[in-house]
C-alpha cells in the first residue's frame, strides 16, 4: 500500500462515522435501544445539532479524502469545524451533563423512591 492512500482510508474512516451520526439523528426515538435508568432526566439531544455534527464530520472526512490537491480543501476545513463547533453549541445541555455530570446512577423503572436500609450492616 502506498502512503498517499492512507488520508484516503482514514477519510473514508470518518465518512462512516459522520454516516453514523447523521444516522443517529434522523432514527426516531423510539427505535433507540436503551430505557432510562437514571435517577434524573437525561438532558435531551437536539437533532439539528446532531445534524450539525454530522455534517462537520462529513466535511472533514471529505477533506481528508481531498488533501492538499483538491482546491476547495481550506474551505471545506473551515466549515466543517464552524458546523461541528455550532452542533456542539446546540448540544451544550448533553455534553455537560455528559461530561461534567459523575453522579451515582441507579437502575430501575421511572421515578422511584430509593430503598432505606433498616437494619445495621454487621462486618465480622
Amino acid at each position: 500500500m502506498r502512503l498517499e492512500y492512507i488520508p484516503v482510508v482514514l477519510g473514508v474512516l470518518v465518512l462512516l462515522v459522520a454516516a453514523g451520526i447523521i444516522y443517529d439523528a434522523v432514527s426516531p426515538e423510539a427505535r433507540r435501544p436503551f430505557r432510562e435508568r437514571r435517577r434524573r432526566q437525561r438532558a435531551e439531544i437536539d437533532t439539528a445539532g446532531e445534524w450539525l455534527v454530522g455534517l462537520g464530520v462529513a466535511c472533514l472526512g471529505a477533506s481528508m479524502i481531498g488533501n492538499e490537491l483538491w482546491r476547495w480543501t481550506t474551505i471545506v476545513v473551515i466549515s466543517g469545524i464552524v458546523l461541528v463547533v455550532l452542533g456542539a453549541i446546540l448540544n451544550r445541555n448533553y455534553l455537560k451533563e455528559t461530561l461534567l455530570f459523575r453522579g451515582a446512577a441507579r437502575r430501575g423503572e421511572g421515578n422511584e423512591i430509593p430503598e432505606t436500609r433498616t437494619y445495621k450492616l454487621r462486618i465480622r
